[in-house]
């Protein structure tokens, strides 16, 4: 964990591996696959793929990065759209998924895709992220790996036209015109309310500028909306004064606990719904005073499909507040008082509208 969606040129990218979108015999092909080849060295990579001859569609193959930064190439094959009518679904997800199991079997800890088959084989972009982003979280329930899904451009995420007159009239009813608050205490993190967004690589902790910030989309079809766009709260009861008073000396930390404890969840659960490793959340679990940003508390609360008036508790334990000046804090109140808590859905909406991602580490 986590799973997250930059903008970037894949052969930059410093993970274990990068996923090559391949073709059944494992040719060199256009793109991003072209541009995979000529950055790991032509000739070495050619003779490491001859060697293995051929993948069948929603299968992958692995070879030696070569010159690239990434250690491996997974060679996913994904299929060739036909109309949706021939398993083009259930082979591109097979084909995520074969290479996540790859990469978990040679131990690799970090993986980045591109957006399999949108290319030259004239899969849906907007369908074909959809089985990326299902294919990717459902592994990540089970296993931990940090995913990158690279999208070179922001025509790659086409949220519903549904799903964005809703994030605009919420955004209309509550956001004040005023300079976008910095997401402070946020340390380590980027700002994405700038006008450019970042990239963090591990391997060489710095930071690099990226492409410049998406405009809201106009959208198509794509992530569904669960329910009208001001579909009126029916969430947790609030909670009673004696019930405020009795935990009102509580950290973040403890809150927490608390919260996973009172609804009979398992720690593992609930930081992967939060989008969150597992390192992060034992370092929360053993020290009852720790300060988490604020991307991290509200991930935990989506995770726990918090009310608003909880979240707003659990960010105060944290010396946080959700405001109306930040488009990143309207446009997560839309998707809590919308009871909509998939947080990898949440990251699309956020990543179309520039914002930073839930879960980040």
């Amino acid at each position: 964990m986590p799973f997250l969606m930059i903008r970037d040129d894949i052969v930059n990218v410093c993970v274990d591996a990068v996923v090559n979108p391949a073709n059944e015999n494992l040719l060199e092909g256009s793109g991003t696959s072209r541009a995979i080849y000529l950055a790991a060295g032509e000739e070495k990579l050619e003779n490491a793929c001859r060697r293995i001859g051929h993948c069948a569609p929603g299968r992958a193959v692995i070879t030696k990065g070569f010159d690239l930064p990434a250690k491996y190439v997974i060679h996913a094959v994904g299929p060739l759209w036909m109309g949706g009518n021939h398993k083009e679904e259930e082979m591109l997800y097979s084909a995520y998924r074969e290479s996540l199991m790859l990469a978990r079997r040679h131990r690799l800890k970090s993986i980045a895709f591109p957006l399999l088959s949108a290319g030259s084989y004239h899969y849906p972009k907007e369908q074909a992220l959809k089985t990326a982003v299902r294919a990717i979280s459902d592994f990540l329930m089970e296993h931990e790996m940090l995913v990158y899904l690279v999208l070179y451009d922001r025509s790659a995420v086409s949220i519903s036209r549904k799903l964005v007159d809703s994030i605009e009239e919420y955004i209309d009813d509550h956001y004040v015109e005023i300079k976008d608050e910095h997401l402070e205490g946020d340390r380590g993190y980027p700002d994405f309310n700038r006008d450019q967004s970042f990239v963090w690589r591990e391997c060489k902790n710095e930071q690099l500028s990226g492409a410049e910030r998406p405009e809201p989309l106009p959208g198509a079809a794509g992530m569904p909306l669960a329910g009208a766009a001001r579909m009126p709260l029916a969430g947790a009861p609030k909670r009673s004064l004696e019930q405020l008073l009795a935990h009102m000396d509580e950290t973040f930390s403890q809150m927490l606990l608390r919260l996973i404890d009172e609804r009979g969840l398992k720690d593992s659960a609930v930081y992967r719904k939060a989008n969150v490793d597992r390192r992060h959340f034992s370092k929360i679990r053993n020290d009852v005073n720790y300060a988490p940003n604020k991307k991290t508390v509200l991930a935990f609360a989506i995770a726990l499909e918090l009310s608003l008036d909880e979240t707003k508790d659990l960010l105060n334990r944290a010396g946080f507040a959700l405001s109306g000046s930040s488009r990143f804090d309207v446009i997560i109140s839309f998707f809590i008082e919308n009871h909509q808590y998939n947080i990898f859905e949440i990251n699309e909406a956020l990543f179309a509208y520039g914002q930073p991602l839930l879960g980040q580490a």
